[in-house]
């Protein structure tokens, strides 16, 4: 199949959902034309490894303060700050023109996310005229998301900001269900919170699972490196909110009950763009916040477990199937 693959940020090992399909479609044979954009040097090279595996890629730059503009004129309305966060005319029009080229085939257009999924609301003319089905990848049900967070999240600001989106997040997720030939998402919770939106049972067959995988010929054991004594990893992008509230939930809550018993256990705070609330947490010489790392399975398979007391979330949690994938002991939360 010829694939239009629109992501609203780069696909890599952080983001690995997206890049493990693309990745994977690839080698089945299909050709994905990725769209897709990048804030900041490190992301516009992670994408030539990408420009290395499909046909054709379509970036634009999308700085801060796009986001920042985007986010201040959608205040008055009822969109969903989230859903105009990614959004850039210039991709946008890049996007129309190679679909406007009638030498441009496409089977299917792909659309990652609610950041992305304005960009399949803004395509669906001309891709009705040629013909070309539009599936809603949502990864999440993101107001199932803000409910918990509201609630749950130990930001004053992010409860402030879910409690404020939640209703109109709803609102127009509800309305997305509508708008695409299929919709996606990663667990059955998701699906059902989904459902939940759209009591009429409208969307009831077009809702489908597609869970997240784990690359198994990258994360694996390795037999030749010895497990670290009393050594608890927790991995993830450090920068996400759930992943905030559930590292402080696990120093503040759960590390002293710990350390009561076996003082001699040391952490490991392991991912992308710690902010300072965690950053701070090394001033106990028992805790590593090492931020962004090259290569997260060496903390992996040395660790002695790792550990994801997640509070709140959604989908399904990368940190522990890749854990898994390299033969760690895994204690979590349901």
């Amino acid at each position: 199949m010829k694939i239009l693959f629109i992501v609203p940020y780069v696909p890599s090992l952080v983001r690995v959902r997206p890049y493990n399909l693309i990745r994977h479609l690839v080698q089945q044979g299909h050709e994905v034309t990725l769209a897709t954009l990048y804030s900041n040097e490190q992301e516009k090279t992670e994408l030539k490894l990408l420009e290395t595996q499909v046909k054709q890629v379509l970036a634009d730059h999308l700085p801060t303060w796009r986001s920042l503009k985007n986010v201040f004129m959608a205040i008055p309305s009822r969109q969903p700050l989230q859903s105009v966060y990614c959004w850039n005319p210039r991709l946008n029009a890049q996007i129309n023109q190679l679909l406007n080229d009638p030498n441009v085939i496409f089977d299917v257009i792909h659309v990652e996310h609610l950041r992305g999924a304005n960009y399949g609301i803004a395509l669906q003319d001309v891709a009705g005229r040629r013909q070309i089905p539009i599936i809603w990848d949502s990864v999440d049900n993101i107001s199932y998301l803000f409910k918990q967070s509201a609630v749950q999240s130990k930001s004053w600001f992010n409860r402030w900001i879910t409690r404020f989106e939640v209703g109109r997040t709803r609102k127009y997720e509800s309305w997305l269900v509508g708008q695409f030939a299929r919709v996606l998402v990663t667990s059955p919770n998701d699906r059902q919170a989904f459902l939940d939106l759209r009591q009429d049972g409208a969307g009831l067959k077009r809702i489908l699972i597609l869970p997240n995988g784990v690359d198994l010929e990258y994360f694996t054991p390795d037999l030749q490196v010895a497990r670290a004594p009393a050594t608890l990893v927790v991995s993830g992008k450090m920068s996400y909110h759930a992943n905030v509230t559930m590292v402080l939930t696990l120093v503040e809550k759960i590390m002293p009950l710990i350390w009561q018993s076996l003082p001699e256990v040391r952490l490991q705070i392991v991912g992308k763009d710690p902010p300072p609330q965690l950053q701070a947490l090394m001033q106990d010489s028992r805790i590593v916040v090492t931020g962004t790392v090259t290569d997260l399975r060496p903390y992996l398979r040395q660790a002695t477990l790792a550990v994801a007391p997640v509070p709140y979330g959604a989908g399904i949690q990368n940190k522990v199937l890749e854990a898994m994938a390299c033969a760690t002991p895994v204690v979590t939360s349901p």
